[in-house]
C-alpha cells in the first residue's frame, strides 16, 4: 500500500512536470495563448509609435494609438542613478537571471501565496514587467491573470535572449506610464523636473522610480508626502544593494521633493498644428462623395485632386506592408522626416505671437469697448449678431450632448442662457469665472486668429507652419485647412497673365472709375485720378480700377485657368470679372506656394512637407521630390519681380522699409478684403517665400478702422519680425544681401520710357 502511494506521488510529480514542459513548449511556439512574432520581439517599442523628425534633426513628436507623446532615449542617455534605483527596487538580481528570478518567485509563492504576507514583495523581474507592459492586456480576473503569468515568463525569456540588459532597462523606462501623459522616461523627466533623463539627480531619479510601484498612488503632484516616503524606500534599497552610501542616504532622505511640473500631452511640442495636419494628411482615405456633407462638396474636390496629384496625401492607405495590410502611423513605428526647421518654426511662432497677442489683440479689445455688438462689426444689427451666435450654439459640443439626452429646444436655449462656473481661456492662463455658455461663445470669438507659412521657392519645402496661436483652445488650422478671401493678394496673378499677353510694367491704363456690366469697383484712394498711370504704379498702390481695367481686357476663363496653374484650388468658382479683386477663398499655404512662382523664374512649386519615410528598421519606404509646373515665362517672371519689388519700395508695403527697416531685396503684396475682414501679406526674398493672414473666427469680427484693419498693419509686421530673426540666425544661411537672379541691368520699361515720359523702372511714386 505504501509503495503504491509513493509510486502515485512520483507519477503525479512527473505528470505535473511533463504538463509544465508541454505547456511551456505550447506557449513558446504560440499554440496556447498569445506569443508575439520574433520580429515584434526584436522591435517591441518602435513597432508602435511613429516619430516625426525636423529637417534639422530634432524629434518633433510621436504618433501612436493612445496619442501619447512618447520619445525614446538610449541607455547611454539615462542617469546612472536612475538605472541603479530601478534595479535595486524592482529586481535586485536583474544582472544574474535570464528573465525569471526563481528565488524571488519562490519567496512570493510561499510568503504571499501561502502565508498571506502582502509586504513580502513580488516575484516579477524587470524583464517580466516589460513583457507585461508590451504584450499583455489588463487581466479582468485573478484566474485570467494566473494564465497570463506563464505567457509573460516565456516572453521574458525571449526578450533576454534577444536584448542586452541595458536595452531591457531602456525599454522598460521608455515604455512606463508616469501619469499626466508622461509616457516614457524622457517625457516624464521633462514633465516633472524640466530635465533630460541624463540630468536627473539622485533624489529625482528615486522619485520617478518610486512611481513604478503604483504611479497613481505615489503621484508626486497630488501626494508629495506619500511620494517622499516612497522615494526614501527606493534610496534605502540602493543602500542595501551597495549602490549608495549611508552618508549619501542620510543627506538625501531629508530633502523635500522639488518639482518643476509641466503637464505634457500630444498638443504640446514643436509645430503642433503641422503635426496634426500631417497626421490627417498621411492617414487620409480615398475621397468618397458620400462622406462629405452637401455644404462641403468643394472639399471633396480638393481632396480628390490631392489624392491623385500628391503622393503624400493618403500615403498610409495607398501603400501596403508585406503582410498586405495598409500602413498605420500609430502602430508601424514609422520615421517621418519633414521639411520643418525647428529654428524657423520657433521664429515664426514668436513673430505671430508678438504681433497678434501683444499688439493687435489689446488694440482690438480697446475698440470693442465702444461697440454695442462686440466683438462683431458695428455694421451688423443685433439680429444678425444673434443669428451668428445661434449658429455657433448649434455647432457646439454642449448642444450635441443636450440634444442627445433628449432636451427640448427651449430647455437647451435656457441652458445656454444660465450662468455657470467655468474656466475660460486667456493668454495668461485659464481663468475661473461665472458666465452663461452663450456668453462664453461670444467671449472666445473676441480672440483674433492667424496663419503663417514659410516655404523654399525652389523646392517647395515648408520651413515653418503656424496654424494658430494656441492649439489647445483654437484647434482649427489657419495655415492649410482654413480658407479666407484673399483680396488684393490675388492681383499679381492677374498682372502675371497680362505680362504673358505681352504687356510691360510701364504700359499705362486710365485711373478712373468705370462700370462693367452691373459692377462698379470702388477704390480706397483717388490719387492721380483721371491720369494714365503705369501698371507698375497700379500694382504698387493696389489700385482696384487698374485691376478691373486689365481684367476687362482678358477672358475671365483664362484668369481662372492661370489661378489653377499657380496652385490655387478653389473648386466651384465661376469665371467672372470680379475675380480680379480676390473674392475667392484660399488657404495661406496655397498662397505661399503660388508666390514661389515669382521667386523661381515662373516655375510654381507645390508644398513639400516630407522628404522621406522609413520603417522601424531604417529601410526607406518612400522619398518625395519637389512637384513643379511652369506657370509663366522667365521673362514675365522678371517683369513681375520688378513690379512686386515696387510694392515694397514705394507702394502699400513700403512700411517694410521705413518702419521695420528690412533692407533685403524682396517683393511682396498686401491684401485687405471688404470691411477689413481679412488682412494678408505675402512677401518673398530670393530664397524664402512667406505669407500671413490675420482675422477673426467669423468674417464679421474685425477692426472697423481701416488704419488698424488693413493688411499692411495686421499682417505685414509678422513677416518683418520673422525675417529679422531668420536673418540674424547665421546658422540658417539666409543672406539679407542676396539678389534675385535676373539679368544685370534688366529694364523691362526701357522701350516705354520715351513714349510715356517715364524714367524707366526708377519711376518716382506720387
Amino acid at each position: 500500500m505504501r509503495k503504491a502511494f509513493i509510486k502515485f506521488l512520483w507519477g503525479a510529480l512527473i505528470s505535473v512536470f511533463a504538463l509544465l514542459i508541454i505547456g511551456f513548449i505550447a506557449i513558446w511556439n504560440g499554440w496556447v495563448g498569445y506569443m508575439p512574432d520574433m520580429e515584434d520581439l526584436q522591435n517591441p517599442i518602435s513597432r508602435s509609435a511613429s516619430q516625426i523628425f525636423s529637417a534639422d534633426g530634432k524629434v518633433m513628436g510621436t504618433w501612436n494609438a493612445s496619442r501619447e507623446n512618447r520619445i525614446m532615449v538610449d541607455y547611454n542617455k539615462l542617469s546612472p542613478d536612475l538605472v541603479r534605483a530601478l534595479v535595486a527596487t524592482e529586481d535586485e538580481r536583474f544582472y544574474e537571471h535570464s528573465g525569471i528570478d526563481f528565488i524571488a518567485l519562490g519567496r512570493a509563492i510561499v510568503k504571499r501565496g501561502l502565508m498571506g504576507q502582502a509586504s513580502a514583495g513580488g516575484g516579477s523581474t524587470i524583464t517580466q514587467q516589460l513583457a507585461k507592459q508590451l504584450y499583455t492586456e489588463k487581466a479582468k480576473s485573478t484566474l485570467e491573470r494566473i494564465f497570463q503569468k506563464p505567457i509573460e515568463w516565456v516572453i521574458a525569456i525571449k526578450l533576454e535572449r534577444n536584448f542586452t540588459k541595458e536595452e531591457i532597462v531602456a525599454m522598460y523606462l521608455n515604455y512606463f506610464d508616469f501619469l499626466h501623459n508622461a509616457v516614457g522616461i524622457k517625457t516624464a523627466s521633462n514633465t516633472y523636473f524640466n530635465k533630460e533623463p541624463k540630468e536627473l539627480t539622485l533624489e529625482e531619479s528615486a522619485t520617478l522610480i518610486g512611481m513604478c510601484k503604483n504611479p497613481s498612488f505615489f503621484n508626486p503632484v497630488r501626494y508629495p508626502e506619500r511620494c517622499t516616503e516612497r522615494r526614501n524606500v527606493v534610496l534605502a534599497q540602493m543602500v542595501k544593494q551597495g549602490y549608495l552610501s549611508q552618508a549619501a542616504y542620510d543627506s538625501t532622505r531629508v530633502k523635500p521633493i522639488s518639482l518643476n511640473f509641466h503637464r505634457t500631452d500630444h498638443k504640446d511640442g514643436v509645430a503642433t498644428y503641422f503635426r496634426e495636419f500631417l497626421r490627417q494628411y498621411m492617414m487620409a482615405e480615398k475621397p468618397d462623395m458620400k462622406n462629405y456633407p452637401s455644404w462641403n462638396r468643394n472639399q471633396y474636390m480638393i481632396d480628390s485632386a490631392a489624392w491623385v496629384n500628391d503622393p503624400l496625401y493618403g500615403w498610409c492607405n495607398k501603400h501596403r506592408k508585406k503582410n498586405g495590410e495598409t500602413y498605420s502611423i500609430y502602430t508601424d513605428g514609422l520615421k517621418i522626416f519633414t521639411t520643418i526647421d525647428t529654428r524657423m518654426q520657433k521664429y515664426a511662432e514668436e513673430a505671430v505671437y508678438k504681433h497678434v497677442v501683444k499688439y493687435l489683440q489689446p488694440a482690438f479689445n480697446k475698440e470693442n469697448k465702444t461697440k454695442a455688438n462686440a466683438p462683431f462689426s458695428s455694421a451688423l444689427t443685433a439680429k444678425e449678431v444673434k443669428g451668428i451666435l445661434n449658429r455657433s450654439m448649434l455647432q457646439s459640443e454642449r448642444y450635441r450632448v443636450l440634444k442627445a439626452s433628449g432636451a427640448s429646444d427651449e430647455e437647451i436655449r435656457e441652458n445656454f442662457r444660465t450662468p455657470v462656473e467655468m474656466s475660460v481661456f486667456t493668454y495668461a492662463g485659464e481663468k475661473d469665472t461665472v458666465m452663461s455658455p452663450m456668453d462664453s461663445i461670444r467671449y472666445i470669438k473676441k480672440f483674433l486668429r492667424s496663419g503663417f507659412v514659410s516655404m523654399d521657392p525652389h523646392t517647395g519645402a515648408v520651413k515653418a507652419y503656424v496654424g494658430g496661436l494656441d492649439y489647445e483652445h483654437f484647434t482649427y488650422d489657419m495655415a492649410f485647412m482654413g480658407r479666407r478671401q484673399v483680396g488684393s493678394t490675388t492681383k499679381p496673378y492677374l498682372y502675371a497673365l497680362s505680362m504673358e499677353n505681352g504687356l510691360n510694367p510701364c504700359d499705362v491704363a486710365p485711373n478712373v472709375q468705370r462700370t462693367y456690366g452691373n459692377w462698379t469697383p470702388r477704390n480706397g484712394s483717388r490719387a492721380r485720378y483721371g491720369q494714365m498711370v503705369t501698371l507698375k504704379w497700379g500694382l504698387a498702390q493696389s489700385n482696384n480700377w487698374i485691376s478691373a481695367y486689365l481684367m476687362s481686357r482678358i477672358n475671365p476663363q483664362d484668369f481662372l485657368n492661370i489661378l489653377h496653374l499657380f496652385g490655387i484650388n478653389t473648386p466651384g468658382i465661376e469665371p467672372s470679372i470680379v475675380l480680379c479683386l480676390g473674392p475667392n477663398e484660399v488657404s495661406v499655404g496655397e498662397m505661399v506656394s503660388a508666390y514661389t512662382t515669382f521667386a523661381n523664374h515662373g516655375i510654381h512649386c507645390a508644398p513639400l512637407f516630407v522628404t522621406k519615410i522609413e520603417d522601424n528598421e531604417g529601410n526607406v519606404l518612400a522619398e518625395f521630390q519637389p512637384r513643379v509646373n511652369e506657370v509663366i515665362s522667365e521673362e514675365s517672371a522678371n517683369k513681375m519681380l520688378v513690379m512686386l519689388k515696387g510694392v515694397i519700395d514705394g507702394g502699400t508695403g513700403s512700411r517694410m522699409r521705413y518702419k521695420y527697416e528690412i533692407d533685403c531685396e524682396m517683393g511682396g503684396k498686401t491684401g485687405t478684403t471688404n470691411r477689413n475682414s481679412d488682412a494678408w501679406f505675402m512677401g518673398f526674398t530670393p530664397s524664402l517665400v512667406s505669407g500671413c493672414w490675420v482675422g477673426g473666427e467669423d468674417r464679421d469680427i474685425h477692426f472697423d478702422s481701416t488704419n488698424m484693419g488693413q493688411g499692411a498693419n495686421m499682417a505685414l509686421p509678422i513677416w518683418a519680425y520673422y525675417m529679422k530673426k531668420v536673418f540674424a540666425d547665421r546658422s540658417l544661411g539666409y543672406d539679407p544681401k542676396e539678389k534675385f537672379d535676373i539679368p544685370e541691368g534688366y529694364n523691362p520699361c526701357a522701350s516705354k520710357a520715351d513714349e510715356f515720359g517715364l524714367n524707366g523702372i526708377e519711376e518716382v511714386y506720387e
